[in-house]
Formats: structure tokens, sequence, C-alpha cells
């Protein structure tokens, strides 16, 4: 039996793929657009200002809310870090008031956080139970997450912890440019872990909440640990480039912010994908090297 998802934040990278799979299966998306409506399936909403008719919920089986301003834009200024509170915030607070107009029986509510709520953490092995850290990014997590969770007494609700996307529009863009120019190389130690996860496998995971009513913190991440020089390295060899020239940590925090460098590139955060893989999932990319393949091979 086909499903009814609302998607909120469907025009970025993410939220395009998952309605394509949604609507490839059969499935009925709406999308929640701040714009006056231009499609079947689209309705408006002013998340900023709190306005969304609960009816647009009524009826569906499951929320998807992936607002949230870029954190691949640099520097991260204040102005900037306002902002990526922000747009999470606002629009995650107005969808909880909808569903919770709603009352029981509302939608289940699967909202976007990130890998970037357990910090930094070098040499433990983090999951679901971890802690949250203290980066700026891990900062906004809690705050994000503490907003999705009010919606906890009238629905299901699943926390969807993403690690970057390695796809040419995703963690791979700038990284691209550099190994292109000949220039790529370790950004600060490069020992660190970074968290990834190929974009196949985040649209697949986001469906497998869906579908297998999880709830609370999902890890959306790959099985293997990577280290950012294993992802250099990689993609390096797929544009046949060499990998040596280093950028030291002060640079990344003088060039892109501290807030940025430290939550992003420099962060060292080896999250595993614990209750996906405890309720079945499997990964069509468990290796950075394979997702790394494929993200230069797709076009």
């Amino acid at each position: 039996m086909s499903a009814h998802v609302v998607i909120a934040g469907g025009s970025g990278l993410i939220g395009t793929a998952l309605t394509d799979a949604l609507v490839a299966r059969g499935d009925r998306v709406t999308r929640l657009v701040r714009r006056p409506p231009a499609h079947p399936g689209e309705v408006q909403w002013q998340p900023e200002d709190g306005v969304l008719d609960p009816r647009a919920l009524e009826g569906a089986s499951a929320v998807v809310a992936l607002n949230g301003a870029s954190v691949g834009q640099m520097p991260w200024t204040a102005p900037y870090r306002r902002k990526l509170l922000s747009s999470r915030l606002a629009p995650t607070t107005t969808l909880v008031a909808a569903l919770r107009d709603l009352g029981r029986g509302a939608p289940t509510l699967v909202s976007a956080s990130a890998v970037g709520y357990y910090g930094s953490v070098p040499g433990r092995m983090l999951t679901e139970s971890s802690p949250a850290g203290d980066t700026f990014l891990a900062r906004v997590c809690i705050e994000w997450e503490g907003a999705a969770r009010q919606a906890a007494d009238v629905t299901r609700v699943a926390l969807a912890r993403t690690a970057p996307v390695i796809h040419r529009r995703g963690v791979l863009r700038p990284l691209i440019a550099l190994t292109s120019l000949g220039v790529g190389g370790p950004l600060g130690g490069g020992d660190q872990v970074w968290p990834w996860i190929s974009l196949d496998d985040e649209v697949r995971a986001l469906l497998h909440i869906i579908d297998q009513n999880l709830d609370g913190p999902v890890n959306l991440t790959g099985p293997a640990s990577a280290t950012a020089n294993d992802v250099g390295r990689a993609l390096a060899r797929e544009l046949h480039r060499p990998f040596w020239l280093p950028v030291p940590a002060w640079a990344l925090r003088s060039v892109l912010s501290a807030p940025a460098a430290d939550s992003l590139l420099l962060a060292d955060a080896d999250v595993r994908p614990t209750a996906l893989l405890d309720s079945g999932f499997r990964f069509v990319h468990d290796t950075a090297d394979a997702a790394v393949a494929a993200a230069v091979a797709a076009r």
C-alpha cells in the first residue's frame, strides 16, 4: 500500500533525491514550499512566522523535516551562525505546532539532525547513546533536536543524525575543486575520523526509518570509519591527481572561521550507525572509497 509523505526542505540535495525515491516506489508526496504553489502536491507555509495549516499534514504517514541553511557556506560569521540555528528551529517549531494541533494519530516526524551532535571525541566509538559534544554545531543540534522532541507526546519522533553526504553537490564539492587543481592534501593533521554517507544510502536510510517505524536518534553514517586523509586520497585516486599539500589547522580556522573548521573539518568523531544496523539496514556503499568512486562516476 502506498504511503503519503510530507517533505519540508525538499528542494535540496537530500530532499530532491528522497522525493524522487518516494515517487518511484508509488508513494504520494506533498512538498511544503515558501512561495505560492506552482505544482500539484505543493502546499505553501511560512515557517519563519509559524504559519502552517495542520490540514496539510493530516492523513500523512510521515513528515520529513530537512530544513536548514547550508553548513557548507563559509565562513560562519556571527550573523550566519545565527541563521544556521534559526533556519532549523523555526521550521521545526512550526511543524511541531501543527502536529500537536492534530493530536494523537499525527504523522510520524522524521527530523533531520547531524552527526555534529557528538562534537569532536578522538579515540572513542560513538553510538546513538553517546552524549552531545561542545562544538558550535553540537549546540545547534541539541536545540534542533529539542524542538523536534516537543512532538513526542502526540507522535513518534525520529532524529536523523546525518553525516556529510559524499556527493558532487555535498561534501566533495570543495574537495573536488582543490584536488582537480592539484592542491589536494591533508586538512589539519588529516588523521581525524570523518563520518560520511553516500547519497544513495542517505535516502535509503530515511525510507528505512519511515518503513520500520524507528524512533529516537538514528545515526545516518557509513558502517566503516574513515579519516579525512582516507577520503581525500580516495578522491585524488579517482581524479588521477596528487594528494600532497597539507593545510594546517590554524589556516582552516583563519579562512573558514574557528566554529566552522572545528565543527566540520577538524572534528574527530567515529560515529557508528548502530540503530540502522540493529534494525536490519544494509548499506549499498559500505566504505568511503566505494562512496567516493560512485560519486565521482555519477553525473
